[in-house]
């Protein structure tokens, strides 16, 4: 975590010594990048933690293994429903490309999904410890 946060304060300094103005300065074009880093980083420290907290158990490296493939099928399913439909009211500038527009749409459909089963799963887990600690 600590490593996380000076990582976003030296692109913090990156972005202030090249300038912002790439890109007509837009903030969110600035936002986005850092997000993409950041979110690069957090998933190479993870696949490296497990690597390195598997060593010596080969199950480790099975349960890795099929959690990356579940994690891809699961992107890959959802870009599969994704319509990449155009944008709407979109009319001050030329539309994204269908590629992007598709991905635009897989990314939001998965935020969708995990919202909705991160709201799940802490009712259900709520349920579940409000009955099982029940003293009576």
């Amino acid at each position: 975590m600590i490593l996380l946060l000076v990582i976003g304060a030296g692109i913090v300094v990156w972005g202030f010594l090249t300038g912002f103005a790439s890109n007509d300065g837009l903030a969110s074009s600035v936002l986005l990048n850092y997000a993409y880093i950041t979110v690069a980083l957090a998933l190479l420290a993870i696949i490296i933690g497990f690597i390195v907290g598997a060593r010596g158990d080969a199950k480790s490296f099975i349960r890795l293994g099929i959690g990356i493939l579940a994690i891809a099928a699961f992107v890959f399913i959802v870009y599969l429903i994704a319509p990449g439909k155009e944008a709407i009211g979109l009319v001050s500038v030329e539309q994204p490309s269908k590629g992007m527009l598709k991905l635009t749409d897989t990314i939001l459909y998965m935020a969708y999904i995990l919202v909705a089963v991160a709201v799940v799963a802490i009712i259900v887990g709520e349920i579940r410890m409000s009955l099982t600690n029940k003293k009576g």
